[in-house]
């Protein structure tokens, strides 16, 4: 791909209603002169465009006049914290960042040059949509683009996109919820209908960029001026190359030197300790940098579950960590989207298992608990890159075992794992309640145990 140097190039467009513009976006995140765009060349267009619109010619000249660029994408390569990547701006003062047919050559030239050079593309979207003035032959743009994105993604190469003020219609639709990681911008306008658009009683916080995290649709919510740091991270996780095949992640060390439990309950009481370290406390100590991704994509987001990728003596690995609560659905499908991930990007997945098991209430019934634990199961069984799981606490029955590796599972001095809880395998089987500790004792829950029949590696030790 050819490319020329515009870094010195004074921009010139400016900012409206707070809005940077395309130069501006790039400038305030790439590192200082790096930028050079790409050559593109331009189709040749009929007179008022494909479908003849009266009138888009001489708006087309206007749009150029007022930004000084000659469509709505600028792209070329940049540097951020020292990573390479490919990137494409918005230029939303351009017939409001719509995407038209130039639009389309553009991006598609992005993410060719991203696949050429082994790239990631970082994308910094502001659009309105498509192009009205080109009718279908902008909408099928859309297309165009998700074939483009679904060719890196089956390269193993990262997608990032940044939601600017607005991201709207079919620009949301493809180039930013069809990202890996979803940034946002602290305040944007973000969602599938423009405000013009929207019904009138439509409540308009499920438009925002806080709105689209609360729902689980974007991963993080980022103030403008962390924006630059913050893209650097990713790209530290996400850019480099990883072994090939990539090496198991090690498992965490545990935070106690506790002799082993003597009986079943003494495991349980240990697991079920309020002061005992919990998955944050083991992230912390494992991780030298992390950035959490956040949501299932389908309108869920489970707080205990936290899923993400980490720096490990300068290697990254995706971890998705239970925290002691009930695993709620949408915790299932975002750990499956985590796994999913890593594995395309061939990066080993490190798993912490602690959870008294699977909400079972009727909202998770009906957000779909038995699909979102059945997708983790697949998920975790057909990941080509190596799965490391650690039980911190507790093991509650297939709620737990959803996130365990088969053949390489550890276990902590202070956790336990089992079929069921011993409070309701007493239950169901008619004991009296003073038989719940004979009970955790048959089940053979301890940590000990499990190494003995198999279902563990080991019991690690404090570190």
């Amino acid at each position: 791909m050819a490319e020329r140097t515009t870094a010195g190039r004074a921009t010139a467009g400016r900012a409206t209603a707070g809005r940077l513009t395309a130069r501006e976006a790039i400038g305030a995140v790439v590192d200082d002169s790096t930028f050079a765009e790409l050559a593109v060349s331009e189709r040749a267009s009929a007179p008022d465009g494909p479908i003849g619109w009266e009138g888009y010619d001489v708006s087309h000249a206007r749009a150029q006049e007022r930004t000084g660029e000659r469509e709505s994408v600028v792209c070329g390569f940049g540097a951020f914290g020292g990573r390479r990547a490919v990137l494409l701006a918005f230029e939303f003062g351009f017939l409001g960042g719509s995407l038209g047919e130039r639009t389309g050559d553009r991006i598609e030239a992005a993410y060719t040059a991203a696949r050429e050079e082994r790239l990631p593309l970082v994308s910094l979207v502001a659009t309105g949509g498509s192009r009205m003035q080109e009718g279908m032959r902008a909408l099928t743009q859309l297309q165009r683009v998700a074939h483009q994105s679904a060719l890196n993604r089956a390269a193993g190469l990262p997608q990032i996109a940044v939601l600017r003020d607005p991201t709207t219609g079919g620009g949301w639709a493809t180039l930013g919820a069809g990202a890996d990681v979803i940034l946002a911008l602290s305040g944007a306008q973000v969602g599938f209908a423009g405000s013009r658009v929207r019904p009138p009683d439509a409540d308009p916080a499920a438009y925002t960029a806080e709105g689209q995290l609360t729902a689980g649709h974007i991963d993080q919510v980022v103030a403008p001026q962390e924006l630059r740091a913050s893209l650097g991270r990713w790209l530290t996780l996400l850019a480099g190359r990883p072994d090939s095949p990539p090496a198991p992640a090690p498992p965490p060390a545990a935070f106690v030197a506790a002799q082993p439990p003597e009986t079943g309950w003494d495991a349980v009481l240990r697991a079920r300790a309020a002061g005992r370290p919990r998955a944050g406390a083991y992230l912390d100590a494992y991780f030298e940098l992390r950035e959490p991704v956040s949501g299932d994509r389908c309108g869920g987001v489970d707080p205990g579950m936290l899923c993400g990728f980490g720096l490990r003596e300068g290697r990254t690995v995706a971890y998705a960590a239970q925290c002691g609560t009930a695993t709620l659905p949408a915790g299932y499908r975002t750990a499956a989207r985590l796994i999913r991930l890593a594995d395309r990007l061939g990066v080993p997945v490190l798993t912490l298992v602690d959870t008294p098991g699977a909400a079972n209430d009727h909202r998770a019934e009906r957000a779909g608990a038995g699909a979102a634990i059945a997708d983790t199961f697949a998920a975790v069984a057909t990941a080509s890159v190596p799965v490391t799981t650690l039980v911190i606490g507790e093991g509650g029955s297939g709620g737990a075992l959803a996130l365990a590796a088969p053949d390489h599972t550890w276990v902590t001095p202070d956790s336990y794992f089992s079929v069921i809880a011993p409070e309701a395998a007493a239950a169901i089987l008619k004991r009296p309640a003073g038989a719940v500790r004979d009970t955790a004792d048959q089940l053979r829950l301890r940590p000990q145990d499990l190494v003995e029949l198999g279902m563990a590696r080991g019991v690690v030790g404090r570190g």
